[in-house]
């Protein structure tokens, strides 16, 4: 049996890249590293340019708030540091520019764990999943150590996110295939973290290959568990699939700790546990690069800071007419500007797209109550946007607004092509920036 919520789409998968394996992508000559990468506060700079650095030195870092540290990616100088636009398209940031020495050399604090795994307190992993710099690679963002802190003492189960549900992305899917002792041992530390006996494997059923590698490698570990969810959009939120195996609703306001979960992406499970056995920061990361304007579609390990031509250089280059670029998933991804935009801790995808994928036709609704009908949060997406359009923002926050969790399954679905998602957005970024005032 397969586990589902209510609500929801069902759309093409189109999973292309689903049986080529990850390669991993030579370092570039520079790499273009943002202090914002995560939910949070942006980091500081404590280096300048000039310094000779080696990869996983930490180059930036904020003790005094919710934050990651920022690793260099490669071994070389650091050219400059310079503001450019925020890789999600609000305002600004800085950049270190590192340029590459060829050398490849490892920081010199890098070293394997001096004991046993087993021995480590919870403390011990907090510190070193945050020195890490580790954030959610699903797409969130949120920092991981924060996450493990919150959920000390009211987590009874955790759950190990392995639906990939968008569009095209196979990142987590190869990674199951092909390294998925990381992901195990990964679950098992914050097992250990969070003093739980509980870790639940959640995919959807069109991974039935990985699922299958899971359930042999655990074998008859009583703490481990692999679920199969239902493929369906967006089964990868982690309100519907705590849902889906617990039909337990989220209440608004709350997160799954409150309700006695915790949920890590597979590639932070596999981060943390490159962190904590071998020392090794997060400074690169499995990214799916398709769309029909790529030359070789191609599942990549790339060096964080890398920009987007030099990805595109790697596959071959671009065919036909390239319309538009995104930076994750086609349902929650961000368009991007240009192509000097660089891959970020929370950058699973990068797609290509001709004006194929575009909707042409004037956007219009016509009242069909179809994104109603598949919105999992169960709101009512057509006045959110028609309010937003109005700029009647309080009506926004009565239709509660803010729990939309911005999946797109509305705009997805409307006959009408109305880009509801964008007009939610702009709402939320007035309302929140109107509350910090």
């Amino acid at each position: 049996m397969a586990f589902t919520f209510s609500g929801g789409i069902h759309i093409d998968g189109c999973k292309s890249t689903r049986k080529i394996p990850i390669e991993n992508m030579p370092a570039p000559e520079f790499v273009a590293l943002p202090l914002q990468q995560h939910i949070g506060a942006p980091v500081k700079a404590i280096v300048a340019p000039g310094d000779k650095v080696k990869i996983g030195q930490i180059i930036a870092k904020n003790d005094n708030a919710l934050s990651c540290p920022v690793h260099a990616s490669i071994s070389g100088t650091v050219e400059k540091i310079e503001l450019r636009n925020s890789y999600n398209g609000i305002g600004k940031t800085e950049y270190i520019i590192i340029k590459n020495d060829g050398l490849d050399e490892i920081c010199d604090s890098i070293k394997p764990l001096q004991k046993k795994v087993t021995d480590l307190t919870c403390d011990e992993i907090v510190d070193i999943v945050q020195n890490a710099g580790i954030s959610g690679m699903g797409g969130a963002t949120f920092p991981a150590y924060a996450k493990i802190q919150s959920a000390v003492g009211k987590a009874q189960e955790i759950i190990i996110n392995c639906a990939e549900c968008e569009p095209f992305i196979t990142a987590n899917h190869r990674l199951l295939l092909e390294h998925p002792m990381d992901v195990i041992n990964g679950a098992k530390i914050l097992l250990i973290a969070l003093g739980v006996n509980k870790a639940t494997f959640a995919i959807e059923d069109n991974k039935k290959n990985a699922a299958k590698v899971l359930e042999e490698l655990i074998g008859d570990d009583n703490m481990l568990s692999v679920k199969l969810l239902k493929t369906k959009y967006p089964q990868g939120d982690e309100r519907q699939i705590v849902y889906a195996l617990n039909h337990i609703e989220i209440p608004t306001g709350k997160l799954p700790a409150d309700v006695g979960c915790v949920i890590f992406n597979a590639e932070t499970c596999a981060a943390i546990y490159h962190a904590v056995v071998d020392g090794m920061p997060l400074v690169s990361r499995i990214v799916t690069v398709d769309g029909d304007c790529i030359t070789n579609s191609k599942n990549l390990r790339i060096p964080l800071g890398t920009s987007y031509s030099d990805v595109v250089k790697y596959c071959g280059g671009i065919k036909g007419t390239l319309s538009k670029v995104i930076n994750g998933g086609p349902m929650m991804g961000t368009a991007q500007w240009d192509l000097e935009g660089t891959v970020t801790k929370g950058t699973s995808a990068l797609l290509f797209f001709s004006s194929k994928y575009e909707k042409n036709t004037e956007p219009c609704c016509i009242h069909c109550g179809k994104c109603v009908s598949v919105c999992p949060m169960h709101l009512e997406p057509l006045y959110l946007s028609l309010f937003s359009k109005a700029s009647e923002f309080e009506k926004c926050l009565d239709y509660n607004i803010m729990s939309c969790m911005e999946c797109g399954s509305c705009a997805y679905i409307c006959p009408g092509n109305v880009p509801i998602v964008q007009y939610i957005r702009e709402a939320k970024d007035k309302i929140k920036a109107k509350n910090q005032k």
